[in-house]
């Protein structure tokens, strides 16, 4: 007998840079390409308690101030994927961190490049695991839990 597990969920943002260049629906080619569902989808502003609750493990790091002022810089797309293995597939999608480091093929590599700025423009963030999709998910869509 074959054992059926719940497809998992992840967060996707495509950030300020990557929305502000036209790229969301790109991304989600990509994303619906690889076979995951859409789940939720919104287009908004950043609001700061999310931010801080998205990033509160960063908080007191050099890059925390950087960063948030990079993330609520404009709009950006919020998205829940879902998928089997949707985690460790989006952000294989997605490419290194570094979109000078990341492969052809993926987000990062071809979409993404260094634009000498404070803080790392890299188009989108995904999850890193079932329990930060959890957490993330709730920041963002606070609905679908």
């Amino acid at each position: 007998m074959t054992e059926h597990t719940q497809p998992e969920r992840s967060l996707v943002l495509v950030k300020p840079d990557g929305y502000q260049r036209g790229l969301t629906g790109e991304v989600l080619r990509r994303i619906e390409a690889k076979g995951y569902t859409l789940v939720a989808l919104a287009v908004t502003d950043a609001r700061p308690d999310q931010l801080a609750d998205h990033y509160a493990e960063h908080e007191g790091k050099p890059f925390y101030e950087p960063l948030v002022e990079f993330m609520s810089s404009g709009r950006l797309a919020a998205a829940v994927i879902e998928g089997h293995g949707c985690i460790p597939g989006f952000r294989a999608l997605a490419g290194a961190t570094d979109p000078t480091a990341a492969l052809p093929g993926t987000i990062r590599g071809d979409l993404g490049r260094d634009w000498g700025g404070s803080v790392q423009q890299n188009i989108v963030h995904g999850s890193d695991s079932t329990e930060s999709a959890a957490r993330e998910i709730d920041i963002w869509f606070p609905d679908l839990g």
